[in-house]
C-alpha cells in the first residue's frame, strides 16, 4: 500500500477476502440456542462461532484459485477496449503467484 501498487493491493485484498470467506463457519453448523427470550444467550460474544483453521495447502489452493480466476477473466477480455483491464488482471495474478513462490521457498 505504501508503494502505491494498486494491482498488488487489489490482488491481496481480494485474496484475503477469499481466505476470510473460507474460514467462515457454514450456516448449517450454527447451533440454535432456543426460541424464547428466557433461553436467549446473554453477554458479549456468546453467539460468536469459532472460525475454521485453514491448512497451508488449503490456503495455497485458494490463492491458486484466485490466480486462475484472474487469468481466465483476462483471457475473455479480447477486444482492444479491454486491454488495460486484462493487463491489470494479469498483473494481479502475477502478484499472487509471487506470493505463492515466496511461501514455497520458506
Amino acid at each position: 500500500m505504501r508503494a502505491r501498487d494498486k494491482a498488488a493491493v487489489s490482488a491481496l485484498r481480494s485474496a484475503l477476502a477469499a481466505l476470510d470467506n473460507a474460514e467462515a463457519v457454514p450456516a448449517g453448523a450454527a447451533e440454535l440456542r432456543g426460541v424464547s427470550v428466557e433461553e436467549s444467550p446473554v453477554g458479549v460474544g456468546v453467539t460468536e462461532a469459532a472460525r475454521r483453521e485453514l491448512s497451508e495447502r488449503e490456503t495455497a489452493d485458494i490463492v491458486r484459485r484466485e490466480i486462475a480466476e484472474r487469468r481466465s477473466a483476462a483471457a475473455e477480455l479480447t477486444s482492444a477496449a479491454h486491454a488495460g483491464h486484462a493487463a491489470r488482471l494479469h498483473e494481479e495474478a502475477a502478484v499472487l503467484h509471487r506470493f505463492l513462490d515466496e511461501q514455497a521457498a520458506q
